[in-house]
């Protein structure tokens, strides 16, 4: 092993460890109570409970820790809500973290001073773009209620635009969407928003410019609080619609644009709002008149039915006709056999009588008949008819004879 190599200005060096652990011991002892006020800024609350921000003025930056400022009913959790540009007011301990060799405020004690440097420039710019009337609902234009193109200032590689194109796709994918691409954050920021602004307009990229960005801290958006950015908007020949942060943030920007969307995906639903409705119309429409087809088809269908039910074939009706014939025929010769067999009864009880009053059943009781021999007709009834020599015919029951009287 080589032995350890001394330095020309007589010092031993160090190691990070024994470097960090002398900065330690010389700092955390010197700092176990100290008093510090600054703005919040970056804050992220952990799922155990614990809390990290940093607390800044105009000149520096201090990383600050909170722990068990999440877990209920701890004694020195404050009633209030922390939250970034909040000016606060911190009681706690320095503290070197090794494995980053940084130091941090670890924060016992907090309690707000006021709205901080941020929200306080956020609100006196605020105040002075409302007196001169850009937030008044008046001058805000109306967007068009069926956009073919919209044209979106934002930075191309972010999630806000991901979202928006998903959302377009499905909701309204015959949409065209024109990204302007600009910084969304820090200096340069809002010098390239006014210029895809500018360009949006000079060029007609869109029936209506989206400005987006997706969430952040208060330093993040603060871009979107630019008074030049604000005033670009306002000038604007399209409508705009501003699309930053989440629901809760608030910019500048909202309150100047056309249009305020809480989120960039909200923005691209509200654009594709009028589309999805007159699909939906449509397909409602398309629905009612399948089903009012359907209704009058089927009551067609039952119509024919019952008209078919009652109308009867040519050739069916023949052989109705034809059975009808027959059954008459039948009934004709049954009522003609019962009128001859009536008939012939009847002839044969007539005949009864006429033979009971025939004179040939007279003639058989042993009396005879004379009639004129040349006129049969003439019935000689008495014996002052017959002269002599008269010729007669005398009929008895089994015949006749002839006869001259005397």
């Amino acid at each position: 092993m080589k032995p350890q190599q001394e330095f020309s200005f007589g010092q031993k060096p160090h190691t990070v460890s024994e470097l960090t652990s002398r900065i330690k011991a010389t700092l955390e002892p010197a700092f176990t109570q100290v008093w510090v006020r600054g703005e919040v800024s970056n804050y992220r609350p952990a799922a155990s409970g614990h809390a990290y921000f940093s607390l800044k003025d105009s000149d520096a930056t201090l990383s600050a820790a909170f722990f068990g400022w999440g877990r209920p009913g701890a004694g020195s959790r404050p009633r209030f809500e922390l939250r970034d540009g909040l000016e606060v007011l911190c009681r706690g301990r320095l503290s070197v973290y090794a494995p980053r060799g940084s130091y941090q405020l670890t924060v016992e004690q907090m309690e707000p001073l006021g709205a901080g440097a941020l929200q306080l420039a956020f609100e006196q710019l605020k105040g002075r773009l409302a007196s001169e009337g850009l937030f008044e609902a008046s001058r805000k234009r109306r967007l068009p209620e069926f956009p073919r193109r919209i044209a979106v200032v934002t930075s191309p590689s972010g999630a806000a635009i991901r979202d928006m194109l998903t959302i377009l796709n499905r909701r309204a994918p015959q949409m065209a969407v024109t990204i302007i691409p600009a910084v969304v954050q820090g200096e340069q920021a809002p010098a390239q928003l006014v210029r895809g602004l500018e360009i949006a307009n000079r060029h007609s990229l869109g029936e209506v410019v989206v400005l987006a960005r997706g969430g952040g801290s208060i330093e993040d958006l603060w871009c979107f609080n630019d008074e030049g950015l604000a005033r670009a908007i306002a000038a604007s020949r399209l409508p705009v619609v501003s699309a930053v942060g989440h629901e809760i943030d608030f910019s500048i920007s909202d309150f100047v644009a056309d249009v305020r969307a809480p989120t960039p995906s909200a923005a691209a639903e509200i654009l594709s709002g009028a589309w999805v409705d007159v699909r939906l119309r449509l397909q409602e429409s398309k629905r009612s008149i399948w089903l009012s087809m359907k209704r009058e088809i089927d009551q067609r269908k039952k119509l024919l039915e019952q008209v078919g039910a009652r109308v009867v074939s040519p050739r069916e009706r023949i052989r109705e006709q034809a059975q009808k014939v027959d059954d008459l025929a039948l009934r004709l010769e049954r009522a003609m056999a019962t009128r001859t067999e009536r008939g012939r009864l009847r002839l044969g009880q007539l005949a009864g009588k006429l033979e009971a009053l025939s004179p040939l059943r007279v003639l058989e009781r042993g009396y005879a008949l004379a009639v004129d021999d040349s006129d049969p007709a003439a019935v000689v009834r008495s014996a002052a008819q017959v002269g002599k020599g008269r010729r007669l015919r005398v009929r008895f029951h089994d015949g006749e004879v002839r006869v001259e009287a005397l």
